[in-house]
């Protein structure tokens, strides 16, 4: 498996055998640009800790399975790995045990190995949660209409039944995929938060406190948005899971309207914290994330 490196920071290069006292991955297809190894390469080298971070692009040099990469990865002394489209679901088949997130979700983001078992996480679920916890305090989770019931759909569906929204409309052009992903929201916690759509988008969002797109319209590469501008109403807030462009065209109109806005930057924030400190065992700084992703600019789309 040949794995190609993020450059780290100097204080990583000035010491190789500090460098690779940590090494961690992202498994998955068309990651080049991702932001992810500068920001946990980064605040490795703020914490004194050596850290290098490489991408396993399979759409780039690495061959062979999920299982077999996730086998060499952990035979090479990896303390984990990302793990992003397309892999978080078929990844639970090579796993030894499950976080109550990653199980409830049915998908996998943050692979640890440890004590020779693998342990699965899903930290979009936490960075969500956190993230809106933060970002939009004090918000009204009477109803929430979820657009997009994919695999980011489901972390966010999960994370908004606990944090308490009593309704969660989850609408998708693939009905049959947003009926089951909310029958398994209910079965999760245990009550009927969570239904699909069965009606318009119109009417979804008459009834909506807030709105979530958790699809990827919005990004650069797929503009547009998921929702139409005139169903936005100002005491509507709206979250994006999106984050390349940070303002996203649903965005940008929802602030226009005058609602309550929350862009996909805190996710992606939060769930790579997480993570680290899944791989390492120490907190990280989120604030210091925050500002390494920020000094990125328009580099990087995943």
């Amino acid at each position: 498996m040949t794995a190609r490196h993020h450059d780290v920071t100097d204080a990583a290069e000035s010491d190789p055998d500090l460098r690779r006292s940590v090494r961690v991955g992202l498994v998955g297809r068309g990651i080049q640009l991702s932001r992810t190894p500068r920001m946990h390469e980064a605040e490795g080298a703020a914490m004194g800790i050596g850290y290098r971070y490489d991408l396993l692009d399979t759409d780039a040099d690495i061959q062979g399975s999920l299982a077999d990469i996730v086998s060499q990865a952990e035979a090479d002394g990896f303390a984990g790995l990302n793990v992003t489209y397309p892999y978080k679901q078929d990844a639970l088949a090579l796993l030894d045990t499950l976080s109550d997130a990653a199980a409830r979700v049915g998908a996998v983001n943050t692979i640890v190995f440890r004590d020779g078992k693998r342990f699965g996480h899903n930290a979009d679920f936490w960075g969500f949660a956190e993230s809106l916890r933060q970002g939009l305090p004090g918000v009204t989770l009477g109803t929430v209409l979820l657009i997009g019931a994919g695999g980011a759909g489901g972390a966010v569906a999960h994370a908004l039944a606990d944090l308490g929204a009593r309704h969660i409309l989850i609408s998708d052009t693939r009905r049959a995929a947003a009926h089951t992903l909310a029958a398994q929201v209910n079965a999760a916690a245990g009550r009927a938060d969570a239904a699909s759509v069965a009606e318009s988008l119109e009417t979804a969002a008459r009834y909506a406190d807030g709105i979530v797109n958790a699809t990827p319209v919005g990004m650069a590469k797929l503009p547009g948005s998921p929702l139409d501008a005139s169903l936005l109403e100002p005491r509507h807030w709206v979250a994006d899971i999106v984050y390349f462009p940070l303002e996203t065209a649903l965005l940008r109109a929802a602030a226009a309207t005058g609602c309550r806005t929350l862009s996909g930057e805190g996710m992606a924030i939060f769930q790579a914290a997480r993570a680290f400190e899944l791989f390492t065992g120490k907190s990280p700084d989120p604030a210091r994330m925050r500002a390494t992703f920020r000094a990125m600019g328009d580099r990087g789309t995943a």
